[in-house]
């Protein structure tokens, strides 16, 4: 019997052309990609979305083990452990230890667990392997070898949260236990305990130009200094600074002992400053900016600027030291001192003091302190208070003569700063006083206090351990604003402190043609000081800077106009320039407040390596030469005393000297 055989319907027969054809098609292929989607390809891992790197995705492929990772990742990730210890490895184990690390972050992030962060950062660990031999640990080519050193930080600062606790702990891991032991011997940042110890990685820092860190291994994190009563009233680190610190975890035979069910392990902390002295040790991460950051928004009260201005009392009246240092003192360390200007305070330096610091040779040489003051006070009263401040706290250090770095001081003012500190470096002799009041001071009915206090503020001679002074947008011969009506108004609402009212009381009371002279108690004040018809700029103007003491002006000026004709909306250039100077720089399009304008800072940065070089502290490799500082649009200004300045080492070539990548300007003049 013959079957019936029905053919296929017409229909039928395109499709099944086309099934055939799809079977025979290329199984692989490749297309073009931009170069952003080739970076991001490249770089995939659980640090930066969901998708896994390419290395985790081929050992979960290899192990059969993707999609248990997709169903159930916690058992995939058990899984893989188990075969890690079995020494079964789809490729190697350091890749395999990589991988546990980020399948553990990646499973930490989604369910917020600080176990599985906490075993994330130990297989990273093992993985970096970092006092393993150097066969043994992975390629700094590797990508994954800084991916891994970040799980390591962000694991770190998830698990142990904030504050971090440093007393001994016991943690239950997903595979085991882990004992972690404190820091040993008890940490001390230069004979300080700490507190309060804060994680940094997760910090965006604002308001500050540039944001520098150290990278390497670890966690970045900052603590506060504890300070003794009879400290936090004295010369001593603000209380209110975030030390940058390194706290790394560490346990022996990482890559044995990762795989154990118990592991034993310890927190280790350690200071920026002792990293440079260190050698063969690995790189350790630091976010220094953050700290720095994180120290002034919570420790400066803004409002301070104008109570300060206000309220002449604002130091006397309160525990607040007037001069502060962002560090310990260190023998052979030159004081740098910043003074800011009116309506100001000492976080107006925070961008400059951030860049200097990353300049090895500044920062081992130097060391930054910051003095606060009323700015509404009168000025020689402010001078004596800074004056009166560096003696002290020479002296809390044991004097010059226990370490000859203290009498090697540099101070920087900015505008009514530079008044101040200028009073530290003249000898004004009688002139101050006889360009002010018409009758010898001795010759005045006042008490011996009085006129003590008289004769140390308005009869300056330079302070010894003053080797150098910087102004920068100083009202030298006085402010065109500090003019104005409106200004003299603003000075009549200053409250001075007692001191100064009974002062000028008992000189106006002590002569009746003194009286005439309309010394009221607010033209005494800072702005009614700075106004160029006041009689205490004009004599102040006229006495120069002592020549034992190098002297740099920094003027900024708004615009490209002729310097006659310039100023800085504060400032006109003409007030701001003198002779008696080693060097001028013009900022041009700058405004008054050029602290942070990149000009100024390499200028600071200059004069500082510049007293290095004169004692043989700096070579020229470490060199900016005024020729550099012209290539970033400065320009200089011939003055009688730069003429006479101590030449600069010779300039190297831009492709001999390391960090001069720019050429100078062709045409441009060398001073």
């Amino acid at each position: 019997m013959i079957s019936s055989f029905r053919l296929p319907s017409r229909s039928f027969l395109p499709l099944a052309f086309v099934a055939l054809l799809s079977g025979c098609a290329a199984p692989i292929s490749i297309s073009q990609q931009s170069l952003k989607h080739t970076y991001i390809e490249r770089n995939r891992s659980a640090l930066s979305g969901s998708a896994l790197s390419n290395t985790t995705h081929t050992i979960l492929q290899r192990q059969n083990l993707l999609s248990l990772w997709r169903s159930h990742p916690t058992q995939a990730i058990a899984a893989l452990r188990t075969m890690t210890q079995n020494h079964f490895y789809a490729q190697t184990l350091p890749d395999q230890l990589f991988a546990l690390s980020e399948l553990s972050y990646q499973r930490a992030r989604k369910q917020n667990d600080r176990a599985l962060f906490m075993a994330a950062a130990l297989y990273a660990y093992a993985y970096l392997n970092p006092t393993g031999t150097e066969a043994d640990r992975p390629s700094p080519y590797d990508r994954h070898f800084r991916q891994a050193c970040d799980i390591y930080m962000l694991g770190l600062t998830e698990a142990l949260g904030a504050p971090i606790v440093l007393t001994p702990q016991q943690w239950a891991l997903p595979f085991g236990s882990l004992t972690l032991s404190e820091p040993f011997p008890h940490y001390r940042w230069f004979g300080h305990d700490l507190t309060d110890l804060r994680p940094l990685a997760r910090l965006k820092v604002s308001g500050i130009q540039n944001v520098y860190s150290h990278m390497g291994l670890g966690e970045p994190v900052a603590a506060l200094p504890h300070l003794t009563e009879q400290e936090a009233k004295s010369f001593q680190v603000s209380d209110k600074l975030r030390v940058p610190l390194n706290l790394l975890l560490t346990f022996d035979a990482p890559r044995q002992q990762v795989l154990k069910d118990r592991l034993q392990a310890q927190l280790k902390l350690t200071a920026i400053e002792e990293t440079s002295a260190a050698q063969n040790q690995t790189p350790l991460q630091y976010d220094q900016t953050a700290a720095r950051a994180l120290s002034l928004t919570e420790g400066m009260d803004w409002s301070a600027e104008y109570k300060g201005f206000l309220d002449g009392r604002l130091f006397d009246q309160s525990s607040r030291p007037q001069l502060i240092t962002i560090e310990p003192h260190r023998s052979g360390h030159r004081p740098v001192v910043l003074v800011h200007g009116t309506a100001s305070s000492a976080a107006r330096w925070a961008d400059m003091v951030n860049d200097l610091l990353e300049d090895p040779n500044i920062r081992n040489h130097y060391e930054f302190w910051f003095f606060s003051y009323a700015t509404g006070n009168p000025i020689p009263y402010s001078a004596l208070q800074l004056r009166k401040s560096l003696d002290d706290a020479v002296k809390h250090f044991g004097g010059v003569q226990s370490d000859p770095a203290l009498g090697k001081i540099t101070l920087i003012g900015h505008s009514q700063g530079g008044l101040l500190i200028k009073l530290l470096a003249v000898h004004a002799q009688d002139k101050l006083w006889n360009g002010m009041v018409s009758r010898p001071l001795e010759s005045l009915n006042l008490s011996a206090q009085n006129k003590t206090l008289l004769q140390d503020a308005l009869f300056p001679e330079p302070m010894p351990s003053v080797k150098s002074v910087v102004f920068i947008s100083t009202p030298q011969h006085g402010s065109y604003i500090a003019g104005f009506s409106i200004a003299h108004m603003v000075g009549r609402m200053v409250t001075f402190p007692l001191t100064v009212t009974e002062v000028t009381k008992a000189v106006l009371t002590s002569d009746p043609t003194i009286r005439r002279l309309n010394m009221r108690p607010w033209r005494v004040g800072s702005v009614y000081g700075m106004s160029p018809r006041s009689s205490f700029i004009k004599s102040l103007a006229t006495i120069p800077v002592a020549q034992d003491i190098d002297a740099h002006s920094i003027i900024p000026v708004l615009g490209n106009n002729a310097l006659a004709k310039s100023d800085d909306g504060v400032v006109s250039y003409k007030s701001a320039h003198i002779e008696d100077v080693n060097s001028e720089l013009v900022v041009r399009r700058s405004s008054h407040s050029t602290q942070s304008n990149p000009i100024t800072i390499s200028e600071v940065r200059r004069i500082l390596l510049q007293q290095l070089h004169d004692n043989d502290h700096a070579t020229p490799d470490d060199f900016v030469t005024k020729k550099d500082i012209m290539t970033l649009g400065g320009e200089y200004i011939s003055t009688q005393r730069s003429s006479h300045d101590k030449p600069e080492p010779p300039a190297l070539t831009p492709l001999s000297r390391a960090g001069a990548s720019v050429p100078a300007q062709e045409g441009a003049q060398t001073p």
